[in-house]
């Protein structure tokens, strides 16, 4: 069974700076894409970064703040968020996608962690 943990998020004043971590066990698939995304209250949950075997990408309201990682091969990724700003206030979830033989791609998600960010 696969199972996807966020760890590292919290509060934080104006400026400051957090790390989040997610970590996927379990996955019989072999690592298609990893991403953040946030839900605030009232609003859709968003993509915030995301990483693949091609690309990084990343919503345009942290292009340049928030720096997404991977662990060298392992189903490992980090997001470190500088200059936050109390609009990065939301639930940050993880999102796991794997590949299989068939091609088929399984996704899998984290149970999410709070940032809020004070002004």
């Amino acid at each position: 069974q696969v199972q996807v943990v966020e760890s590292g998020g919290g509060l934080v004043q104006a400026g400051g700076t957090l790390r989040l971590s997610c970590a996927a066990s379990g996955s019989p698939y072999s690592f298609y894409d990893m991403g953040w995304y946030r839900q605030a209250p009232g609003k859709q949950r968003e993509l915030v970064a995301a990483i693949s075997l091609w690309s990084n990408n990343y919503a345009d309201s942290v292009k340049g703040r928030f720096i997404i990682s991977r662990i060298g091969a392992k189903n490992t990724i980090n997001l470190l968020m500088n200059s936050l700003k109390s609009e990065d206030t939301a639930v940050y979830y993880c999102r796991y996608q794997g590949i299989g033989s068939d091609n088929t791609v399984h996704t899998y998600w984290g149970q999410g962690t709070q940032v809020t960010v004070s002004s």
